[in-house]
C-alpha cells in the first residue's frame, strides 16, 4: 500500500472511530447520574406484570405479557403476532445507575437501548440505542429508540423508531391495554 492510500485509510478509520465515540459519549452523557430515576422506572415496568393487548398505528393487534424474572432483576416482555405467528422478547433491567433494555427482534438482531430521559414525573421514559448484536454496523436496520408513555396502571403507549442507512425509516406507536384477570 502506498503512503497516500495508507493516509486515506487511517483518516477513514479515525473518522469512523470518532463518530462511534461521539455516539457513545452522547448516550452516556444523557444517562442520569441519579440511580433513583432508573430504579423508579424499573419498578414501573415491574408493575406491568400480566397480559396486555397492543394495537399498532400500522393496523395490527398483538398480545403481550410481562413477567418479573431472575429474582426481580429483570422484566421480560413477550409479544406475539406483531409479526404474523412470530414471538419477540424485550428484557428490561438495571445496570448500575442505568435502566437498559435488550430487544430480541424479528429482524434477527438484538439492540441494547439505555434510558436517556425520564420526564413527566417518570410517566415518559425514552430509551436510545447503545449497541447491538446481530448487526455488522449501526446502519443495518434495527429498532433504535423507544418512548414509553404511561397513562395509568392499565394503559400505556410505546413509540418505536426503526433506524437504517443513517436515518430513521419509520415510527410506529402501539397503544397497550391491560387484560382484566378472571379473578377481578
Amino acid at each position: 500500500m502506498n503512503f497516500r492510500c495508507h493516509g486515506v485509510l487511517l483518516a477513514l478509520l479515525a473518522a469512523c472511530a470518532s463518530t462511534s465515540d461521539t455516539l457513545h459519549r452522547d448516550v452516556q452523557s444523557a444517562v442520569s447520574a441519579d440511580p433513583s430515576q432508573a430504579l423508579a422506572a424499573f419498578e414501573r415496568f415491574k408493575g406491568l406484570e400480566g397480559t396486555w393487548v397492543g394495537k399498532s398505528t400500522k393496523g395490527w393487534t398483538e398480545q403481550i405479557s410481562y413477567q418479573t424474572i431472575a429474582t426481580g432483576s429483570c422484566v421480560l416482555e413477550s409479544s406475539f403476532d406483531a409479526h404474523l405467528n412470530e414471538k419477540m422478547v424485550t428484557m428490561f433491567y438495571v445496570d448500575g445507575s442505568r435502566l437498559m433494555l435488550t430487544h430480541f427482534c424479528a429482524a434477527k438482531n438484538q439492540p441494547r437501548l439505555v434510558a436517556t430521559e425520564f420526564a413527566d414525573d417518570g410517566a415518559r421514559i425514552t430509551f436510545t440505542f447503545l449497541d447491538a448484536t446481530g448487526i455488522p454496523s449501526r446502519d443495518t436496520g434495527h429498532m433504535d429508540k423507544v418512548v414509553f408513555r404511561f397513562v395509568d396502571s392499565d394503559r400505556f403507549k410505546s413509540q418505536w423508531t426503526w433506524y437504517q442507512a443513517g436515518k430513521e425509516k419509520w415510527l410506529e406507536e402501539i397503544e397497550l391495554t391491560r387484560v382484566a384477570s378472571a379473578a377481578q
